[in-house]
């Protein structure tokens, strides 16, 4: 097994020397047995909703779908061991953490989502599976472990600021995760002595699990597009509290942050955290593809380019961008640029459909920016030449990719096979996002002066039907006019 992946998936012998040394220079909590047992006595069991039980219904209905994604991993490895690690808390300063978030691999395949206990370790032994001819020993044992709750009669429940109940609240017990996601679960104490000596072991080190873990999630399940549907359904939120913030954020020398802020308290309220860094770029900063610092003013007359979504507590997240005026109407010339990466979008949704290549989505939106860029003089040669594989002059002006997958991460299946993602073809059940854009740097000297500091990108998340796309994402609106009406109506 790798080596980095054992260390990270058994923390039990770290977790000791962590817990006697780590901090103790900032607590003078007395450790005698007389305080222990006064500090652990006398505490009535914690309420059925604390911690993760209070998200049982989702759970369970996630349970069922993860239980038929573990099948197909054991029938892939079978005569394998097959080890998938959550990960441990990652430091951001000194003694705090970042606020956790599980491997998208176990999430997957176990459904537990933001309530995954730091340093869990799912285990699907398929070295029986399909070996024997008795039935009873075709089917794969799976075991998920994790550090449960220990109660109140320890040590750890006072005095451990990481993972103690008096610091961190409610954590569930082995009963109780069992349940819930109808998989046999076991302490991660005794993890060491599971895998030790184990052969045929293989986790996400190995290549070939990454890739297959990772291609599973390419067609969406039943759970996953209703999941999906929410993560939307959150953002639209999430960017109507961005227009109705905009008339604050107007002038501020930190507009753009009020923006930000705007978004991710939909994010909270509505999910469980944003699904990958804001970028809210007001006026030149939208050139900067990348722009996350978010420290620039909002003023009036520039555009906001505001690319966002909201990651639920099932760790699904939606992908949005919407270049929106700050005052409110768009002017001529970001007239006209809006609407050529308008069409380049359009074109895409119209050639989408289950059998054509993944590739042929950028190609159809480059082909529209070749176009217009050519028509507006900007190119040393004609748009048809541009195309060829060899010029791509016209990408001067759009550096980005057009649409990407999209699931439990923002670029999901991202270490899918070429063949099986971008060469691959479309399928009813995938879900990806349909998102040119057009940026004339400041300083770019081939940019005409009208376009200079414009930069537009509009980015929609859609669902591969039998016949075509569904737009998830068609509750924001993507025309000017209708975008100014929107807009309107919310700051009215």
């Amino acid at each position: 097994m790798n080596d980095a992946n054992s260390k990270d998936a058994n923390p039990a012998a770290a977790d000791k020397a962590e817990f006697e040394g780590r901090n103790n220079n900032r607590s003078r909590t007395p450790t005698s047995e007389e305080f222990l047992a006064f500090i652990g006595g006398q505490w009535n069991d914690p309420a059925p909703s604390a911690g993760a039980v209070a998200l049982e219904p989702n759970l369970r209905e996630a349970a069922k779908f993860a239980a038929e994604r573990r099948a197909k991993v054991a029938q892939r490895f079978a005569g394998h061991l097959v080890v998938i690690a959550a990960g441990a808390l990652k430091t951001r300063s000194n003694d705090t953490e970042y606020r956790y978030r599980p491997h998208s691999a176990f999430a997957h395949l176990t459904g537990w989502g933001s309530a995954t206990q730091p340093d869990s370790v799912l285990v699907i032994d398929a070295r029986e599976a399909g070996v024997q001819g008795d039935e009873s020993h075709r089917q794969a044992t799976c075991t998920l472990f994790f550090r449960p709750s220990v109660g109140h009669g320890t040590k750890e429940f006072f005095a451990n600021p990481t993972i103690g109940e008096f610091w961190v609240g409610h954590r569930p017990n082995l009963e109780q995760i069992s349940d819930l996601l109808g998989i046999n679960t076991r302490d991660i104490a005794d993890f060491e002595t599971f895998i030790s000596g184990a052969d045929n072991v293989i986790d996400l080190g190995f290549e070939e699990v990454l890739e297959f873990v990772s291609e599973l999630r390419l067609v969406k399940d039943e759970f996953e597009i209703a999941e999906m549907r929410k993560a939307v359904a959150a953002s639209v939120k999430g960017f109507e509290n961005v227009v109705r913030a905009l008339p604050t954020a107007a002038g501020h020398a930190r507009g753009e942050r009020i923006v930000e802020t705007a978004f991710f308290s939909a994010a909270r309220v509505h999910g469980n955290d944003l699904g990958y860094d804001t970028i809210a770029a007001a006026g030149p900063n939208a050139c900067i593809l990348h722009w996350e610092v978010n420290n620039g003013p909002a003023n009036r007359g520039d555009l906001i380019l505001v690319d966002a979504g909201v990651e639920l507590d099932s760790l699904y997240t939606a992908d949005v961008t919407r270049t929106l005026p700050i005052s409110g109407t768009y002017s001529e010339a970001q007239r006209e640029v809006y609407n050529v990466v308008l069409e380049a979008a359009d074109a895409v949704f119209a050639v989408a459909k289950p059998g054509i290549k993944f590739r042929e989505l950028h190609a159809t939106a480059m082909a529209v920016i070749a176009k217009h860029t050519a028509a507006w003089g900007l190119l040393p040669i004609s748009a048809e030449e541009s195309m060829q594989p060899d010029k791509q002059f016209h990408r001067r002006f759009m550096v980005h990719g057009t649409s990407h997958h999209l699931g439990l991460d923002v670029h999901d299946c991202s270490q899918a096979r070429r063949e099986m993602s971008l060469d691959g073809e479309l399928k009813p059940g995938m879900i990806f996002t349909i998102e040119p854009g057009l940026y004339f740097h400041p300083n770019d000297q081939l940019a005409p002066d009208r376009f200079q500091g414009i930069g537009i990108r509009i980015e929609d998340d859609v669902l591969v039907t039998e016949t075509g796309v569904e737009n998830l994402t068609a509750a924001l609106p993507r025309k000017i006019e209708d975008i100014e009406k929107w807009m309107l109506s919310l700051q009215g």
